[in-house]
């Protein structure tokens, strides 16, 4: 009698244990990286009544004959699921696509958490909601040494991008090779007794001097040579600026020629030039101009600026910043220009249901969790890192709605066990009277 009430108490137990995870799992439908957890149930001893018998003398072997003393509870495991992705828009805000934890350090420990809502404070550190630091790297000069050991990840507020002169530019288009003036382009002359066919297009180019100062370079095409009969044209190319001291008055930077057979540009021995020489000297310059995608074709003249390099200073004034999927955090300069801050930090372990919660979404490592693997985001075995989203939770209402019954009707059974032993008991009792 007595074994039937312990089993039914060790039955109540447990499941009032998978009540409890079932009803924190619904508590947490809507905790962003949470993850769901499941009870295990197993039987305890079971107490001998009977051992088994060896089959001897020409009888057959027994079987032991044991009576189990109840269930107990063998674990509780987490359910490590990718959750849905639920979009904010807020850059601090970053889910990860795949394995691995953010880091955060509280006190002198790491911990760990899926939960990925971040900001940055009033001293620039970006930290979690509850104001831990955030793990990871800080760059140098747009640099990040992800062989190093992570730390907090400080924004540097009212730092300052030294300024760049132009040094190269890379310039497309077309070059008429026509005989008659190009209506679109007033400035080019057309056939003339003295200038018979010559072409003239000007390009102006945005450069900036090595204080961060910006000015304008003309280069200037003149076609000196055409025979389209033989696929052939020379053009003159100058490079002029306006002369600070007399306005309106252009100095020469630099000239050169160019050469076109077929409409590409050559060395007039048929080899493909893709780089004019240099042109000018510090301050102006000296310029390498990229020309491979510079034609001599009939047809208007469309020669144009593609791309130049160079930048003036600018400073990091505001917190405008993105976050890309392997974690850099990207930051905006006044100047528009955008540069490396820092680098979010991931860790993976070998057990992840080893780990230990410790409250405000965070995991700590145990003994049977392995050792942390720290790495930066989408390198292997690690996530990638996706902004302005958050994992929500994996709870499964469907599926803990199910466990509270099974629960509660687990429970009711073996309070029954109990009622019924109770019964029996009180039946044996009254057999004195």
């Amino acid at each position: 009698m007595l074994r039937s009430l312990y089993s039914g108490i060790s039955g109540l137990h447990a499941h009032q244990q998978m009540m409890d995870v079932t009803g924190n799992n619904i508590a947490n439908v809507n905790t962003v990286g949470y993850k769901a957890s499941v009870v295990q149930f197993q039987d305890t001893l079971s107490q001998m009544l009977g051992a088994a018998g060896a089959p001897q003398n020409g009888q057959g072997g027994t079987n032991p004959a044991q009576v189990g003393l109840g269930v107990r509870n063998a674990g509780i495991l987490s359910n490590w699921s990718q959750g849905s992705q639920e979009t904010t828009g807020r850059a601090g805000d970053m889910m990860i696509q795949g394995d691995g934890f953010f880091i955060a350090r509280s006190g002198n420990e790491d911990l760990y958490t899926r939960a990925g809502s971040f900001s940055f404070d009033a001293n620039g550190k970006l930290v979690t909601a509850t104001g831990d630091a955030v793990q990871g790297w800080t760059a140098t000069n747009g640099i990040v040494n992800a062989a190093g050991k992570p730390g907090d990840i400080q924004m540097p507020l009212g730092a300052t991008i030294s300024p760049k002169p132009t040094l190269n530019m890379t310039l497309k288009g077309n070059l008429s090779s026509d005989d008659v003036p190009d209506p679109l382009n007033p400035t080019n002359s057309g056939p003339s007794a003295t200038n018979p066919g010559n072409y003239v297009t000007t390009i102006p180019i945005k450069v900036y001097d090595p204080q961060g100062a910006t000015h304008s370079v003309l280069a200037t095409f003149t076609r000196t040579a055409n025979d389209n009969v033989a696929d052939t044209s020379t053009w003159t190319v100058d490079f002029t600026k306006d002369d600070p001291a007399n306005p309106g008055t252009p100095i020469t930077i630099g000239s050169t020629t160019m050469n076109f057979e077929g409409g590409k540009s050559t060395d007039g021995a048929g080899t493909a030039v893709t780089k004019l020489p240099a042109i000018g000297t510090a301050p102006d310059g000296p310029y390498t101009v990229d020309v491979t995608d510079i034609t001599s074709y009939a047809g208007l003249s469309d020669a144009r600026v593609f791309d130049t390099d160079g930048q003036t200073a600018g400073a990091l004034t505001s917190l405008s910043y993105t976050v890309s999927d392997t974690g850099q955090i990207i930051g905006v300069y006044s100047n528009g220009l955008k540069q490396v801050l820092g680098q979010i930090g991931m860790a993976t372990f070998k057990n992840v249901n080893g780990l230990e919660k410790t409250g405000d979404s965070m995991y700590r490592s145990t003994v049977n969790s392995g050792y942390a693997q720290v790495g930066q985001p989408g390198s292997a075995g690690m996530g990638q890192v996706i902004s302005g989203a958050l994992e929500m939770s994996n709870v499964d209402l469907a599926q803990e709605f199910t466990n509270l019954v099974i629960a509660q009707r687990g429970f009711q059974a073996n309070s029954r066990i109990i009622t019924t032993s109770d019964e029996i008991l009180q039946e044996l009792v009254s057999m004195k009277r």
